[in-house]
């Protein structure tokens, strides 16, 4: 028999028992076959299997010497090749302080470490006299218990003392407008749209290979027009009424979005209600220190004939208002990788966001112009009725109607 055709037969029978032999077997298996071929049965069996020389030879001194190896071992004890950190003494620690956030640079440097590539952190190892390349330091890293990572916003700066006060003073107050069948509302401003045919983070369903081609560039235009969306959100019935504007944030949008939604949704819920709860953030067009948004507040009171009473979150708490996780993270992900063309794109894809836990959303355009910087004198403001409570009287107040 010629050795292509014995090379042919033994690979065949190396790929019929290979994927049910451990190592030690897969060695032993070849060791015997070359044994049974006599002179030169070596190197015919490495070219049919793949094994190198060595690990053949390696499996004939185990057949000589059967208790050269413990039967719970695939190798002697110290086999193997060598790790990078057992070959190069100092290497995981050379590359751990690169790493490591306590010394990972100079404090003075914008360049940390943890900033740069595996290929850069390679080439640094080998000008201190290492041999290792970026798939090595890749892996070293992982071994190490390092990953890449995003940041995450969780610092949230220096907090007010009285920030766990205010959690618990807003939540009695949504409490007791609960039990007396009132509404109380969480509102507050969605990041501005830019409207027309630019990427939208996120990804949807096309054609494989067909990806949706919007422009290039999506640069801020001043002819361009925005979306404006201002949410109001019922803490009670999970409902919410987002208006669409297409002028500015403004204390006046953000109190007729408010409105929009007592004429649309609230009234017809609440008939019996005297108390109208809002819970805002303490800045943007809803701010407590705006003079406008009280304004435009006493003249909804009057309106509605409505005590309006707000509890503003402590400055730098913004993400515990409760619309942000329960209403416009879902917008966000239902018109996600979507481009907000048109207005009515942005209208119907909020329209049409549903969560599993019953999630109701209506969304309507504000076509209205507000103008900004608006200024409310002081003889205004002496004119409103404000109630400010007890406890941090900036935070929490109550509007009456003159009426």
């Amino acid at each position: 028999m010629q050795d292509a055709s014995i090379i042919d037969v033994i690979r065949e029978k190396f790929a019929a028992m290979s994927s049910h032999l451990d190592e030690r077997g897969r060695r032993q298996w070849a060791a015997v076959e070359a044994r049974t071929l006599g002179r030169g049965g070596i190197t015919v069996v490495a070219a049919a299997t793949g094994l190198s020389d060595r690990t053949i030879r390696t499996g004939l001194k185990e057949l000589d010497d059967p208790d050269s190896l413990s039967a719970d071992r695939q190798r002697r004890a110290g086999a193997g090749r060598k790790t990078l950190g057992d070959e190069q003494p100092g290497l995981l620690e050379a590359l751990d302080r690169m790493i490591d956030p306590t010394t990972r640079g100079t404090p003075m440097s914008p360049l940390r470490w943890t900033c740069k590539s595996t290929r850069r952190l390679a080439a640094e190892l080998v000008s201190q006299g290492f041999q290792v390349s970026p798939t090595s330091v890749r892996r070293l890293l992982a071994e190490m218990g390092y990953s890449l990572q995003a940041n995450r916003k969780t610092r949230e700066g220096k907090q007010h003392p009285d920030r766990d006060e205010q959690f618990r003073y807003i939540n009695d107050r949504t409490q007791a407008r609960k039990r007396r069948r009132e509404p109380a509302i969480s509102v507050d401003t969605k990041k501005k749209e830019l409207l027309g045919n630019h990427k939208n983070p996120g990804q949807t369903y096309e054609q494989k290979g067909k990806p949706r081609e919007v422009d290039t560039h999506d640069f801020p235009d001043k002819n361009q027009s925005k979306a404006v969306p201002y949410g109001v959100y019922d803490l009670y019935e999970n409902e919410a009424g987002v208006s669409v504007g297409i002028s500015h944030d403004t204390a006046e949008f953000a109190v007729e979005a408010i409105r929009r939604w007592w004429k649309k949704l609230g009234r017809r819920r609440y008939r019996k209600a005297k108390r109208l709860l809002i819970t805002a953030d303490s800045g943007g067009s809803n701010s407590s220190r705006s003079r406008l948004w009280k304004l435009e507040l006493q003249k909804l009171a009057d309106e509605t004939g409505l005590i309006i009473e707000v509890c503003h979150y402590p400055p730098g708490t913004s993400k515990w208002n409760k619309i942000e996780h329960r209403l416009f993270c879902h917008i966000t992900s239902n018109w996600q990788g979507v481009p907000l063309e048109t207005l009515e794109v942005v209208v119907e894809s909020i329209n049409n966001t549903t969560t599993t836990t019953g999630l109701e959303v209506h969304a309507w355009l504000d076509e209205d112009t507000y103008k900004k910087g608006r200024k409310v004198s002081d003889a205004e403001l002496s004119e409103c009725l404000i109630k400010r409570r007890e406890f941090h009287g900036e935070w929490n107040y109550e509007i009456h109607p003159r009426t």
